[in-house]
């Protein structure tokens, strides 16, 4: 069986690199993007089973570059997980209804991060957001 592949699309290259160390050392495969343009480009080029998706980035922001991957018959069945420092009341309906399957809080838990990336994976996470919303 071959590693699960997973794109982190993150303008902020220090939330980067921890997410992408992590889960190297939990034998993923990853690549990474700066911006939406560039996530666009590596789903087709790099083909990820799942994509952390920042959602506050310069240009396409992340609702919009997962609208446009869930509009697109090729990328349609990716699974997007919203990764996000930012969540306050109201924005998990927003990233549902732009199409993403969950969400994940940074800064991320470093023991518990490949497992819970697994589970979207999987299709085992627990519905219940993972991000606390005031």
């Amino acid at each position: 069986m071959s590693a699960p592949r997973v794109l982190i699309v993150d303008d902020n290259a220090m939330n980067v690199t921890i997410a992408e160390i992590v889960l190297l050392a939990e034998n993923f495969e990853v690549e990474t993007a700066a911006d939406g343009r560039e996530a666009i480009q590596k789903v087709r080029s790099f083909g990820p089973d799942l994509i952390l998706m920042d959602i506050q980035m310069p240009g396409i922001d992340g609702l919009e570059v997962t609208r446009r991957l869930k509009a697109d018959h090729a990328a349609k069945h990716i699974r997007i997980v919203a990764f996000t420092a930012f969540a306050m009341r109201g924005d998990e309906a927003k990233m549902r209804a732009a199409g993403c399957d969950g969400y994940l809080s940074k800064p991320i838990d470093v023991k518990r991060f490949g497992s819970q990336v697994r589970a979207f994976l999987e299709g085992t996470q627990n519905d219940a957001p993972t991000v606390s919303i005031d």
